[in-house]
């Protein structure tokens, strides 16, 4: 199984897509200047305590104030309020060592206990800002490193469960316990497993050095400045995602290349060499395919290999996923294995679409209906199993008696659209255009122009794969005879993410040629 990461960057942001087998299975974007991501540590305000939901409303600089549940605020919040106090006073300077620890604060407590208005606290990003709603917040800091998570204010130290030999949890927790320091937890990933104390000792090393970073902005931060960011998400997702089955990590921009090279030199050095720069003359998502899976899996209707497909509609409550069979049930003997036919594939894609839209919230699927009791345990079995593959969070009830699955999942960002109907550029949407074939007229006058007038030379022509297909067929095609006319070759760049009447022209550095319309 084969694992890669491609990575483009453009003036609006940056796209990361995870390809398994050259399938896309994650998709994210990051626009210029996001800020309040998951893991990023604010300075902020209380702004209104409300008992009744006991809970805070805190100004971190977002539009609307972001929500505080007292049972955010973690067991050593005493210890982290004192510590936030005394060094804001600079009667200590960072260094946890000799900082005593408070008893733990009443789980049962009450939030009016602990906060007032004006208050300054450091608070964590735990959820991004979600529709109408602002981040989610918690007074647990953690800072999170390639093996080990750190937790500032404690001295405990846990091994994911999902390392299950007793002997490596065993050795986990003895090396751990010898190397971290005092008034520091410690929770140990799962990738951890195997790994040799020297690069468990040097995740911890980085991570209390940004703590210590971070903690030096305190004395003199104002309300709302970040005291800790989180990785940008292409390193997060390189941190995550990296292990020794990823083959490939392809990066069209040269400052992210160096970037990632940096951090992964500073985490796997061993793995340095997979990161590799793209320098082709078709864009990286068209050349991987991944402009065309985009396109084909974020759209209302998902198909089915087997000629089933899906329908994925959103409320404000809740998402619902409705499973159809469409051609296939010519196929099958009779309509029982015929329906577990098309629910075992439709269970893999959704679980895959849950990934890759990052859905999250309540979500209803509903399967073709089921009369075989262990079909219905084996739809759930295959459901589970493919979600386990998933980071997020989530709780799969069996089908029930109307062929429902209820279905759970933690979001902490906002869920990922893709715009799959593409407004006509002719008529902008109002139903009404010219004759489209116009624009093969268009394209000729406007490569005279740059050609004859401009003198352009090494011009590249980017256009939709139907009109890519139009001037090149053939043996004497259209692009043939503009050489034959111009005596200069012109490159042609099929581009699946521009609409079928639209183009543009490239000079020799890449840049587009502004068109005067």
């Amino acid at each position: 199984m084969s694992n890669e990461l491609i990575i483009s960057n453009a003036q609006d942001g940056c796209r990361i897509a995870l390809l398994r087998d050259k399938t896309l299975v994650e998709f994210h974007q990051e626009t210029e200047g996001s800020k309040f991501t998951v893991g990023d540590i604010y300075l902020g305000t209380v702004k209104k305590v409300v008992q009744g939901l006991n809970a805070a409303f805190i100004d971190v600089g977002y539009d609307k104030d972001a929500f505080l549940h007292y049972l955010d605020l973690g067991p050593q919040f005493s210890s982290l309020q004192k510590y936030t106090k005394l060094v804001r006073a600079r009667k200590i300077f960072g260094k946890l060592e000799k900082f005593t620890l408070e008893p733990d604060i009443d789980k049962h407590g009450k939030i009016g206990q602990q906060l007032a208005k004006g208050q300054l606290i450091p608070v964590q990003i735990v959820k991004e800002p979600i529709s109408t709603k602002g981040p989610r917040l918690s007074c647990e800091l953690s800072l999170a490193g390639r093996y080990l998570v750190l937790v500032p204010f404690s001295n405990t130290v846990n091994v994911s469960k999902k390392i299950t030999s007793s002997d490596e949890r065993k050795r986990l927790l003895r090396l751990i316990q010898s190397i971290k320091p005092e008034n520091f937890g410690v929770i140990v990933r799962t990738v951890a497993e195997g790994v040799e104390v020297a690069d468990l000792d040097r995740d911890l090393r980085n991570l209390v050095k940004t703590w210590e970073e971070g903690i030096t902005r305190l004395p003199t931060a104002q309300p709302n400045d970040k005291l800790i960011g989180e990785l940008n998400k292409t390193s997060s997702l390189v941190r995550d995602l990296l292990n020794e089955s990823f083959d490939n990590i392809h990066v069209d921009d040269k400052k992210i290349y160096e970037e990632i090279r940096a951090y992964i030199r500073t985490i796997s050095p061993e793995q340095e060499k997979i990161v590799k720069f793209y320098t082709g003359r078709v864009k990286i998502f068209e050349h991987y395919g991944i402009e065309k899976q985009i396109k084909s899996a974020f759209g209302q209707t998902v198909s089915l290999k087997g000629g089933g497909y899906l329908i994925i509609e959103h409320t404000e409550a809740l998402h619902v996923i409705d499973v159809n069979s469409g051609n296939k049930s010519n196929r099958e003997e009779n309509q029982e294995n015929t329906a577990l036919s098309v629910n075992i594939e439709a269970a893999k894609e959704i679980a895959r679409q849950l990934r890759l839209r990052d859905m999250g919230g309540i979500i209803v699927v509903d399967f073709i209906d089921m009369k075989n009791h262990d079909n219905k345990k084996q739809i759930h079995k295959i459901m589970k199993e493919e979600m386990e593959k998933d980071k997020a969070k989530s709780t799969i009830l069996p089908l029930s008696k109307f062929g429902l699955m209820q279905i759970t999942r933690e979001r902490v960002r906002p869920q990922v659209n893709i715009a799959t109907k593409e407004v006509c550029p002719t008529c902008n949407g109002t139903g009404k255009i010219g004759a489209s074939i116009l624009v093969s007229d268009q394209i000729e006058k406007t490569l005279d122009y740059l050609l004859v007038k401009q003198n352009q030379r090494q011009l590249v022509l980017a256009l939709h794969p139907y009109l890519y297909a139009y001037f090149t067929k053939g043996i004497f095609s259209q692009r043939v005879k503009w050489f034959i006319k111009y005596k200069r070759w012109v490159h042609l760049e099929v581009d699946s993410s521009m609409g079928i009447t639209e183009f543009k022209f490239l000079n020799k550095e890449g840049e587009e040629i502004e068109l005067n319309s």
